[in-house]
C-alpha cells in the first residue's frame, strides 16, 4: 500500500477548509490601513463590512457618537488579574471572540477604532488585542478620534444602532505577546530593542513607584508614548516618529518590544512600530512582572 505524505494530506486540509468558506486571518496592516482620517470614515460610513467602536469611559458614548458606531467596553477587553496575578493581560481567544461577536464583529469586518475623548492607550490596546486575534491587517484606528471628528464638523448622534452578532473565529498570532522567559533571553540582544513607555522619571529611577523597584529593565530605552502623539493626540506625521523611534535605538530591521507598567501604555509604541514598517512585540507582563521576580536585574540611568 503506497503511503501518502503527511505534507501532501495538510496542504488538501487547508484547501478544503479554504473552499468551505474557514476564515482566513493574520497579518498586522501597515501605513496604508492602521490609520483612517475623519474624512475616510465619512466617506465609509455606510460600508457593509464596516464596524466602527468607540473606546472610552462609560457615559461618553451616550452624550453623542460617531454615527452607526458601537461602544467596546474597555474592561471586556483584558483581564483585570490573569491567574499569574498580573493586571491587563490577554483574555482567551474565545473570550474574545464572544466579546467582539456581540459587536458584531466577523472576521470580514473592517473595524474602525476611535477614542470617545483622550484614550489614545486604551484604543492602542484594543488594537492589539485585536491583532492578536488576527484581525490587525482589517483593523484601522481613526486618528485624533472623537475630538478629530468634531473638530471637523462631522455629525454625532445618540441613536443607537442594531446589531447583528457576528460569527468570530479567531486565528491567534505568535508574533504579537512575549513573556518573560523572552525578555530574559533577549536583554541587550542585537537587533532587539526594548523600549520602556513609563514616564522617564520612573525609567531612570528618579522617582520609584510605590511596591517598585528603581529603574527599568536592562537595556531598555525610554520613550513615554505621549512624544509620539501632538496635543490633539494625533499621531504625529511618520517622518518624526521614526526619527524620535531612531533616537530611541531602533534601526531598520530591529524587532520592537515595548512594555510599561502593565501593558497599556506600551500598545501606543506597538502601534506605531507596526504603522512605521518594523516587527513589533508587547512584553505584556510589563514592569509588574519583572519587578516582581526579585532575582532578575535592573538598572538606573543618569537624569537628563
Amino acid at each position: 500500500m503506497r503511503t501518502v505524505p503527511l505534507w501532501f494530506l495538510s496542504a488538501c486540509l487547508a484547501l478544503g477548509q479554504l473552499a468551505n468558506g474557514a476564515p482566513v486571518c493574520g497579518g498586522h496592516g501597515d501605513r496604508n490601513t492602521l490609520l483612517v482620517t475623519t474624512s475616510w470614515l465619512a466617506d465609509h460610513l455606510n460600508d457593509p463590512n464596516l464596524v466602527i467602536l468607540g473606546v472610552g469611559q462609560d457615559g461618553d458614548y451616550e452624550k453623542g457618537h460617531i454615527p452607526g458606531s458601537l461602544f467596546v467596553k474597555y474592561m471586556d477587553t483584558h483581564l483585570m488579574k490573569s491567574p499569574a496575578g498580573l493586571t491587563v493581560e490577554l483574555p482567551p481567544m474565545s473570550e474574545l471572540a464572544d466579546t467582539f461577536g456581540k459587536l458584531g464583529v466577523t472576521n470580514d469586518s473592517h473595524v474602525v477604532l476611535y477614542m470617545t475623548n483622550d484614550w489614545v492607550s486604551p484604543t492602542t490596546r484594543v488594537f492589539l488585542t485585536l491583532d492578536a486575534m488576527g484581525l490587525g491587517e482589517h483593523t484601522s484606528i481613526l486618528d485624533g478620534g472623537l475630538p478629530a471628528w468634531k473638530n471637523d464638523g462631522r455629525p454625532v448622534t445618540a441613536d443607537v444602532p442594531s446589531v447583528k452578532r457576528g460569527k468570530l473565529e479567531p486565528c491567534a498570532q505568535n508574533d504579537v505577546i512575549v513573556d518573560l522567559n523572552y525578555m530574559k533571553s533577549n536583554l541587550h540582544h542585537p537587533g532587539v530593542d526594548i523600549i520602556d513607555a513609563r514616564m522617564e522619571a520612573h525609567h531612570s529611577g528618579a522617582e520609584v513607584p510605590k511596591n517598585s523597584r528603581a529603574g527599568h529593565i536592562p537595556g531598555a530605552t525610554s520613550l513615554p508614548f505621549e512624544k509620539l502623539v501632538d496635543d490633539n493626540n494625533k499621531l504625529k506625521p511618520a517622518a518624526e516618529l521614526k526619527a524620535i523611534l531612531s533616537a530611541a535605538g531602533v534601526k531598520p530591521g530591529d524587532r520592537v518590544v515595548s512594555y510599561c507598567y502593565i501593558g497599556q501604555r506600551a500598545t501606543v509604541v506597538y502601534f506605531v512600530a507596526r504603522y512605521l514598517g518594523y516587527d513589533a512585540r508587547l512584553y505584556d507582563g510589563s514592569w509588574e512582572e519583572w519587578n516582581k521576580h526579585t532575582e532578575l536585574p535592573t538598572e538606573v540611568s543618569p537624569t537628563k
